[in-house]
């Protein structure tokens, strides 16, 4: 099929890149000249395990191109994605204007007849306003071309994308014509065709599966923090309690691990859009809202270890950090706990020497921009060097057995605070460490 994707960020360049490795022809669409130039040359602006081999691939094979110009997309397309941000409003709620100016633009550049599919994340009623900007837009040109409105939320992760399209365990379409399911089903049918995972419905019912989705996975984080605080206060366990609830099938080990809080691009926002689209409907999310707070809280639960610890004047102390993306696998620093953390710890006056794999560029250079008192290092174990502890944040792979004599070599004093969203604690008191973790005294 002849594809167009309007926008390469997260989700357009996954898509894109992995509709275009199974044969498709993909047109990307960007209003960044310099991100379409890079594309073309083999730049990826965002890091993602396996998607640069796959661009550079296919742009060579002519499977997948990259442009400005929107009209040169749609020419041969039989169906096009709006894949542009949804930035959060200051009300909370998602900032359309991005999808309808595309839409608008759709509607003005079209020549034949075109299956536009959301696939950003957007509000409930938004398929409603696509198919009127466009049809507004046609009207104003005088033409009359057939077009079907899809709502096809992605399920992609961070750090597992390209395997989390190529092989889903659902795909949601929201269509209103058996015309559009026709075509999803098509196009979709190479990811398929070994199982049927396309769950077809209406349009708004696939809408708000993509916020409900968020949303209950946002729940089982913060509830499983709320039961680490807990743990904390009456000498339980947090990670005993984890493997105990777990075992039982129908709440499972998924998003259950302790740790300091969920960050990334889509838990907070969509947790808000969906407070607030209950409250324009005269609905109050009592659950949601208090997710959204036990997260909040949460982001400063390991700079609060630290402070009850050293007290509040942590002038002269410095802190050797493991860890500044939302999770691994990516470089996305979005929301992330470190930031708080980062924040908290050098306005009482300390040091903090960081290193992570993928995101020093991003803290760099906007999220902890303009920070005197950090410093960034080439190596973990450069990180200690001389700190009085060590605070570990993300679960990247390299950090889950590291050379614990080493790291006691390097720290003025053996002390570890660790805030992951852990795949497993570390078992070294007898090593001779002070261990704080969340969930356990």
């Amino acid at each position: 099929m002849n594809i167009t994707v309007v926008g390469t960020g997260y989700v357009g360049l996954v898509t894109g890149t992995c509709f275009s490795e199974m044969g498709n022809k993909v047109a990307c669409i960007d209003v960044d000249q310099n991100k379409v130039d890079g594309l073309k040359k083999g730049i990826i602006p965002i890091y993602e395990p396996g998607l640069e081999p796959l661009v550079v691939k296919n742009v060579e094979l002519r499977n997948l191109s990259f442009s400005t110009k929107l009209k040169d997309g749609l020419r041969d397309s039989e169906v096009a994605f709006i894949a542009v941000g949804t930035p959060m409003g200051d009300d909370g709620s998602a900032d359309l204007q991005y999808v309808l100016a595309v839409a608008k633009q759709i509607g003005e550049e079209m020549v034949s007849p075109l299956t536009i599919i959301d696939k950003s994340t957007v509000p409930i009623g938004t398929a409603d306003k696509v198919k009127a900007t466009i049809q507004e837009a046609l009207d104003k040109r005088g033409v009359n071309i057939e077009f079907h409105v899809v709502s096809n939320p992605e399920f992609l992760k961070e750090g597992a994308a390209i395997n989390d399209f190529m092989k889903p365990d659902r795909v949601v379409v929201g269509a209103d014509s058996e015309a559009a399911f026709k075509v999803m089903r098509k196009l979709y049918s190479v990811f398929t065709h070994n199982h049927d995972r396309l769950i077809e419905m209406d349009v708004r019912s696939a809408e708000m599966t993509k916020y409900a989705a968020n949303a209950m996975l946002a729940t089982k984080i913060s509830f499983m923090n709320e039961i680490a605080n807990i743990c904390e206060k009456v000498g339980a366990d947090a990670n005993k309690v984890r493997i105990g609830i777990g075992s039982d099938n129908r709440i499972g080990y998924s998003f259950i691990y302790p740790g300091a809080g969920y960050g990334g691009s889509c838990f907070p926002k969509d947790v808000k859009a969906l407070k607030k689209i209950a409250e324009e409907n005269g609905y109050k999310a009592k659950l949601i809202t208090s997710v959204e707070e036990v997260n909040d809280a949460q982001k400063f639960v390991i700079s609060n270890k630290v402070i009850a610890k050293y007290g509040a004047d942590l002038t002269g102390l410095t802190f050797g950090l493991w860890g500044l993306s939302f999770k691994p696998g990516t470089d996305d620093m979005r929301e992330a706990p470190s930031i708080y953390v980062v924040n908290e710890l050098v306005k009482r006056g300390a040091k903090v020497k960081a290193y992570d794999p993928k995101a020093i560029h991003e803290a760099k250079s906007f999220y902890l921009e303009g920070i005197e008192n950090i410093e960034y290092v080439d190596s973990k174990y450069q990180a200690l060097s001389g700190a009085d502890a060590m605070i570990l944040l993300t679960e990247w792979k390299e950090f889950r057995s590291p050379d614990f004599m080493e790291i006691k070599s390097l720290l003025k004093a053996p002390v570890i605070f660790d805030g992951r969203n852990q795949y497993g604690v570390f078992h070294i008191e007898d090593e001779g460490f002070e261990y704080h973790q969340i969930g356990k005294q």
